[in-house]
């Protein structure tokens, strides 16, 4: 059972979604400065603690809107896709120089629909940013406006947010909004409605209580935030709503400002692994005795414990791991096409490059990607 604890600073992986009407003054289409410079000293107090930081953030099309004279209102598919071109400068700009004062590198990670859905791009974009953490650096992602067209849209960052804590394994996901949390109806309408402060289970009478209303920049509603806290929970991820527009947001979150909490039922490991221990394998991979006993150590699987390759399956597909015998011990996600697995099988991890032309992954399939 993962630990609730209502305070970003316990995290040990940290991803914040930040809405356009936080970043961008919505009368003069302006960055607001001062609050972004309050957010990146949270983040530098977060990151002091030895978690990890990725910072979701909508504002480019808001911010190059503003720089193009565009005006309020909706925008054709075209000059939004050529105000987010604009804007994406300006706002990776912005989160670097307000990082930079704590000794913090920023990184920007521009991602679609399309990228959570192909499991190689997936992949991909996983180990980019597990390389970028793991280097320090802060991630700024956000949907590739420029490219993405309705049909590999996510359409709010909330989804965004949540696919990214997924992908990333972390544990705590906040959503900084223009509210202080989940509602039991509309408060801007309902007088009586009050603030949930706790969510164990997103039940139907919980979804009936969700409204769509969203500020003038931002398209995010409830019923979005739901489907965020259903993604994120379900892989571990405990998830937060709570009032963005404070200076220090995450800072007030952890004194105990206003909140809804959205417990997590298992931790993300745990979770990631129950997800692979699912599926169905598309091959085999048999391995020899000193490969089974790196495997029960804790190791992952090289290419050299290899002895045979079977079935037809491309990068990120599961594939039976199994012992010398051919009995079953587990399964994982391989990091290599049947045909690079069969030619790279039996040999040192050092002689890849030289066997498939091309550099590759020392492992075969990596432990944090393996159940057994």
């Amino acid at each position: 059972m993962a630990t609730l604890t209502p305070d970003p600073c316990a995290a040990r992986r940290l991803v914040v979604k930040i809405g356009s009407a936080l970043l961008v003054n919505r009368r003069t289409g302006a960055l607001n400065t001062d609050w972004l410079v309050a957010l990146a000293q949270d983040v530098a107090q977060i990151k002091s603690t030895g978690a990890d930081v990725i910072l979701v953030s909508s504002g480019a099309i808001a911010l190059g809107r503003g720089a193009l004279g565009l005006g309020g209102g909706p925008l054709p598919l075209e000059r939004a896709q050529a105000a987010a071109a604009v804007g994406q400068i300006r706002l990776a700009r912005a989160y670097e120089q307000v990082l930079a004062p704590h000794g913090i590198t920023a990184a920007q990670v521009l991602l679609t629909l399309d990228d959570s859905g192909d499991r190689r791009r997936y992949l991909n974009t996983r180990g980019t940013v597990a390389t970028l953490l793991g280097l320090g650096v802060v991630p700024i992602v956000n949907e590739n406006d420029t490219i993405a067209t309705d049909e590999i849209r996510y359409g709010d960052n909330d989804r965004l947010a949540a696919n990214v804590a997924v992908m990333a394994g972390a544990d705590q996901l906040v959503l900084l909004s223009d509210v202080d949390g989940f509602y039991t109806a509309n408060p801007a309408a309902v007088a009586a409605a009050t603030r949930l402060d706790l969510i164990e289970s997103i039940t139907p009478e919980i979804e009936a209580m969700a409204g769509d209303a969203g500020s003038g920049l931002s398209k995010g509603g409830m019923k979005t935030k739901l489907l965020a806290a259903r993604t994120a929970t379900a892989a571990g991820c405990a998830m937060a709503i709570t009032a963005g527009a404070r200076l220090h947001p995450l800072s007030a979150l952890g004194a105990g400002a206003p909140a809804t909490w959205f417990t997590a039922t298992l931790d993300p490991q745990a979770a990631r692994k129950r997800w692979i221990a699912a599926m169905k394998p598309k091959g085999g991979l048999q391995l020899d005795a000193g490969a089974v006993a790196a495997l029960v150590r804790g190791k992952s699987l090289l290419p050299a414990g290899v002895t045979s390759v079977t079935g037809r399956f491309r990068r990120g597909d599961p594939v039976a791991l199994l012992g010398p015998d051919g009995s079953t011990l587990g399964q994982g996600l391989t990091r290599y096409t049947a045909r690079e697995a069969c030619a790279i099988a039996g040999h040192q991890s050092g002689r890849i490059e030289a066997i498939l032309g091309y550099p590759g992954r020392a492992a075969l399939v990596h432990r944090d990607d393996m159940v057994l």
